[in-house]
C-alpha cells in the first residue's frame, strides 16, 4: 500500500517525535508518519553498530491491536493460513492476511502474551505493518461483524501504545537491566510484564536478523523508556535506513515491495507460514491457488541476488538470463554494509532459482553480472531454546 504524498496528507507523529528531534534525526515521510531515516552517525555506521552492539528503533507507526473472545483464534484463522488455535501461551507466530486469490494483503505477528506467573492473555496480540494497519483492521473488523464469528470475537486497536525495537547481540543485556525476565526468553516468545515501571508487552523478535526484542509500552511512557535504554553505552538510536539494509541482509521481505496482493506465500518463499493442519483442511482464503502452487510449483519465486560488479541494483531493476532475455525483476536492493557489495531480492522463474545461477541485473540500462545466493545473506542470530 503506497504512502500518500506528504503534500496531500498531513504526516502523523509518533510519541517519540521530540526524542528524534533532540537527537538530530533526519526525518522522512513513511507509512503516513514523519520517521527518522538516520541520525548523526549515518546509515552505514548505524547498520554496523546494530550488528555488533544494540540498536534502538522507533517502530510506533506499526499497528497494534488485541483480538479478544473465546473464538478469537478461530476467527483469525478465517483470514490467515496460520495455526492460531494451537498457539501455545507465551508464543507468537508470523503469518499473513490473504485475499481470495491467494495474494498477500499484509504480513504480521500474532501472539498470546503470558506473564511470569503463567497468566495468559485472552485472544491474540497483533502487530501489523504501519502503511496497512487501517485497511488490515477494517478487514478484520468486517470479518468479525459479518462472518460466522459475529459477536463471538472483537478487535480493539491499541493506538495508545508505542512500539520500540531493540536489536543486536547486546540487546538482551541492555533490556535485562530493566526487565530481568527477558533473559530467559527465546526467539518468538512473548510476555506481558512490568518494565520501566509500566505495563509492557515484550517479544523476542525483530526485523534485522539479529537477536533482539520488540517492546510495546503506553505512549505516555515511550520517551522515558527510550531515554532509559539509551543510557546504556552499548545502545544507540537507529533509523529506518539501517533498518532496511539490516532486513535486506537478513533476507526478510518488505510489504509493498517484495510482497503485495499479487504475490502468494509460495512465490514469496513463506511456506513455513502454512502449517500442515491448514494445508490439509484448505480452509483459508486463496487456498485453491496456494495448494496448486505447492503441488505443481509457482511460475516465479523470490530469490536473493549478489551483484558481482557495478552499482547496487535497486527496486524495479530488470533481471536477465545468460542469453540477455528479461526473466525477472528486483523488488528490494541496495548496498550491504556487512558484505561490502550490492545485494537484492528478486522474482525469477524456478528454473533460475538455484544458488550459484549466473544472471544479470540491468542498472541504468547496463547489464551487470549477478549470482543467485542462498538466503539470508547474513546468518540470523536468533536465540532459540535447545
Amino acid at each position: 500500500m503506497p504512502d500518500a504524498p506528504p503534500s496531500e496528507t498531513a504526516l502523523k507523529l509518533t510519541p517519540l517525535a521530540a526524542a528524534h528531534a533532540a537527537a538530530g534525526a533526519r526525518m522522512v515521510p513513511f507509512a503516513g508518519y514523519s520517521m527518522p531515516v538516520q541520525y548523526a552517525d549515518g546509515v552505514l555506521r548505524e547498520h554496523l553498530w546494530t550488528r555488533e552492539n544494540a540498536g534502538l528503533f522507533d517502530v510506533s507507526h506499526m499497528g497494534q491491536a488485541r483480538l479478544t473472545g473465546a473464538h478469537a483464534a478461530a476467527a483469525f484463522e478465517s483470514l490467515t493460513p496460520g495455526d492460531f488455535s494451537g498457539l501455545k501461551p507465551g508464543k507468537q507466530r508470523y503469518s499473513l492476511l490473504l485475499n481470495a486469490a491467494g495474494g498477500i494483503v499484509d504480513d504480521l505477528m500474532a501472539g498470546r502474551p503470558m506473564t511470569a506467573a503463567g497468566d495468559v492473555d485472552e485472544g491474540l496480540f497483533l502487530v501489523v505493518n504501519g502503511a496497512c494497519k487501517d485497511a488490515d483492521f477494517a478487514l478484520i473488523g468486517q470479518a468479525l461483524a459479518n462472518g460466522p464469528f459475529a459477536g463471538r470475537a472483537a478487535l480493539a486497536r491499541l493506538d495508545d501504545r508505542a512500539l520500540l525495537a531493540l536489536q543486536g547481540p547486546r540487546a538482551a543485556a541492555a533490556l535485562a537491566a530493566h526487565a530481568p525476565e527477558v533473559a530467559d526468553m527465546a526467539f518468538m516468545d512473548v510476555r506481558r510484564l512490568t518494565a520501566f515501571g509500566v505495563d509492557a508487552i515484550v517479544s523476542r523478535s525483530g526485523y534485522t536478523g539479529e537477536d533482539g526484542f520488540e517492546i510495546s509500552v503506553p505512549a505516555a511512557a515511550a520517551h522515558a523508556v527510550w531515554d532509559a535504554l539509551l543510557a546504556d553505552p552499548t545502545v544507540r538510536p537507529i533509523g529506518l535506513g539501517a533498518r532496511d539494509s539490516l532486513r535486506l541482509e537478513a533476507g526478510l521481505p518488505l510489504y509493498g515491495h517484495d510482497l503485495d496482493e499479487t504475490v502468494s506465500p509460495v512465490e514469496a518463499g513463506l511456506t513455513f507460514a502454512l502449517p500442515k493442519r491448514r494445508r490439509t483442511a484448505g480452509d483459508f482464503p486463496g487456498a485453491a491457488r496456494i495448494l496448486d502452487e505447492l503441488a505443481r510449483g509457482p511460475a516465479r519465486v523470490r530469490v536473493g541476488l549478489k551483484v558481482l560488479e557495478g552499482a547496487p541494483a535497486r527496486e524495479g531493476a530488470q533481471v536477465a538470463g545468460a542469453d540477455g532475455q528479461i526473466v525477472g525483476v528486483v523488488t528490494s536492493g541496495g548496498f550491504s554494509p556487512s558484505l561490502r557489495q550490492g545485494v537484492a531480492l528478486a522474482f525469477v522463474p524456478p528454473s533460475l532459482s538455484e544458488p550459484g545461477t549466473p544472471l544479470f541485473v540491468l542498472v541504468r540500462g547496463k547489464p551487470q553480472p549477478a549470482q543467485v545466493a542462498a538466503l539470508p545473506f547474513v546468518p540470523h542470530a536468533y536465540v532459540r531454546k535447545p
